[in-house]
């Protein structure tokens, strides 16, 4: 198996990670969809990473489908719980976190994308907005419990560290492990894993 993707996405560190705690091997090809040769667009039409290329040729993305893809290849280490109320729970996790990490690259995209004198502010303010708000509910849903769902680790825990993560590799101004301790105890946790440990981004 192949997965397409970056050392600096947060979704390609996701399903990297998921990888890694399943036990199942995937060589990474690094890919900038950026770049004007990308050859993303052959892989995954909408031109995004990660994607996945299984033994079979068939292309699957986007990094939701691929970790629920990923979490059902071996019974190590089980991610997504079987209970139906429990894996919606530990989806809605996962939700939030990608939300975290959509409105932050938006924001980042506009910043250094577009022109200076075409930036909105607003519009980054609204993505900063989307990124508070989210960490609050994160914060409150996981309480004092040492994982967001269960007494082991799953794919919400990932997918939070994920996004707690990227924000302190793009966005160190957001002081949320001085505001949410709860979230930080957590993710200071998960940076023991080999998986986090493997997966962290390059220094920016």
């Amino acid at each position: 198996m192949k997965l397409i993707g970056s050392l600096t996405s947060p979704y390609v560190r996701k399903v990297r990670i998921v990888f890694s705690e399943k036990k199942v091997d995937v060589d990474l090809e690094l890919e900038n969809v950026w770049a004007p040769d990308t050859k993303i667009a052959i892989s995954n039409p909408l031109g995004k990473v990660p994607c996945l290329i299984p033994d079979d040729g068939e292309a699957i993305y986007d990094s939701r489908v691929i970790a629920e893809y990923a979490d059902a290849l071996s019974p190590v280490s089980k991610l997504i719980p079987a209970d139906n109320r429990d894996r919606a729970s530990v989806k809605t996790w996962e939700a939030l976190a990608d939300g975290i990490m959509d409105a932050g690259i938006l924001a980042r995209l506009e910043r250094t994308l577009r022109p200076a004198e075409q930036q909105s502010q607003a519009w980054v303010d609204r993505q900063m907005g989307k990124i508070q708000a989210a960490l609050r509910e994160m914060s409150e849903r996981l309480s004092g419990n040492a994982w967001c769902q269960g007494n082991q680790i799953t794919l919400a825990d990932i997918a939070v560290g994920c996004a707690v993560g990227y924000l302190l590799f793009r966005f160190p101004e957001v002081k949320w492990q001085l505001e949410y301790p709860n979230l930080d105890r957590l993710y200071q946790k998960l940076l023991q894993r080999p998986s986090f440990i493997q997966t962290e981004p390059p220094a920016a």
